[in-house]
């Protein structure tokens, strides 16, 4: 980091240091909605417990959080971003850049991204070749890579129904994309040996075929869904043809209306999670911006209470509610309680 960053950051958050007495007395959250509905029950429940106001916690995507948690340092910048992957470097760059060089990564738990449908349509048992094979824009037919012709399940595989390929799928905004994109399209893309001749007919470029692979349909065969799980949801109510994309615990919270598909032959559920038998399944952050820490009251006090055991432990609400316990939990309350930041090498 240049010295320019260095004092821009000092600068910023000795200003906001100084401000302490005008700083607002509210936490205040954006980012993952996959995180949300676990970030807003820690939320209530800490304003119920604690002299604190109950902290305000807000959607948008694990992108739009950390952008927003990227801005700066001050009081009109959020304290905590929600993700439902790790923040990347290019992000950590923007952040150093804008003076936010001290950050707390605090991973909660695990969740599954599970492949559902209407509860009274057709059932499916997937692998992710099928759903390479049913969303990429360019597929590997007879050894040449040609515009995907696919329109019906059964043409992808022999054993599915005939019926029209609809998917909803998390927008690029959510982190739930990058997770369907490595551990579904291009696992499926690789699987099949697609991504070899790829590779091949791109002059050996990796990176190249990689983004061939990933690149979906917009042929309206696969749908972009910006909304929460919800949008999804309300999607497949209209349309009993479309299969959705959702994380494992709104499917749990949703039976009455969805049926699950297995993965690999692996049903999804908080045992085969925790134990990675199921294969597409990510591990859930929020950061915390250390220099916000002593300024905005109760900042530390949420981050260390949504990280207890009787709080986000395998018998909390949250595992009710469906997250999947960490089962290194312990090292993320020593994190938490010695406030220890990224690249810190605590």
């Amino acid at each position: 980091m240049s010295l320019k960053l260095l004092t821009t950051s000092a600068l910023a958050i000795a200003a906001f240091s100084a401000s302490t007495a005008l700083a607002r007395d509210q936490v205040q959250i954006a980012g993952s909605s996959t995180v949300l509905p676990y970030a807003a029950i820690v939320a209530e429940a800490f304003g119920e417990n604690f002299d604190y106001p109950t902290p305000v916690v807000e959607s948008g995507g694990s992108s739009a959080g950390l952008k927003r948690f990227c801005d700066g340092v001050g009081e009109n910048t959020i304290d905590i971003a929600n993700a439902s992957r790790q923040i990347k470097a290019s992000e950590l760059e923007v952040c150093a850049a804008n003076g936010v060089s001290d950050i707390i990564e605090v991973r909660v738990g695990y969740d599954g991204i599970v492949f559902a449908s209407d509860i009274d349509g057709e059932a499916f048992a997937f692998s992710p070749t099928d759903w390479y094979r049913a969303l990429s824009d360019k597929i590997v037919v007879d050894g040449a890579i040609i515009e995907n012709p696919y329109t019906m399940w059964n043409e992808v595989n022999p054993d599915f129904p005939a019926q029209p390929i609809q998917a909803f799928v998390p927008g690029t905004k959510h982190g739930t994309r990058e997770v369907f994109e490595d551990k579904v399209i291009l696992a499926g893309c690789e699987a099949s040996g697609d991504f070899e001749v790829m590779k091949a007919a791109m002059g050996d470029d990796k990176k190249a075929a990689e983004r061939s692979c990933i690149t979906l349909r917009t042929d309206g065969k696969s749908v972009d869904i910006d909304g929460d799980y919800t949008e999804t949801l309300a999607r497949i109510d209209s349309n009993k043809d479309g299969i959705g994309v959702f994380g494992l615990a709104f499917y749990e919270n949703n039976t009455d209306a969805l049926q699950v598909a297995p993965m690999s032959g692996v049903v999804p559920s908080t045992e085969s999670i925790s134990s990675g038998e199921y294969p597409v399944s990510r591990p859930l952050y929020f950061y915390v911006k250390k220099a916000h820490i002593g300024v905005i009251p109760g900042l530390k006090e949420f981050a260390e209470f949504f990280v207890l055991d009787e709080i986000a432990g395998p018998d909390g609400p949250l595992a009710e509610y469906g997250l999947v316990s960490d089962p290194e939990l312990a090292n993320t309350q020593a994190v938490v309680a010695d406030e220890q930041v990224l690249g810190s090498g605590s």
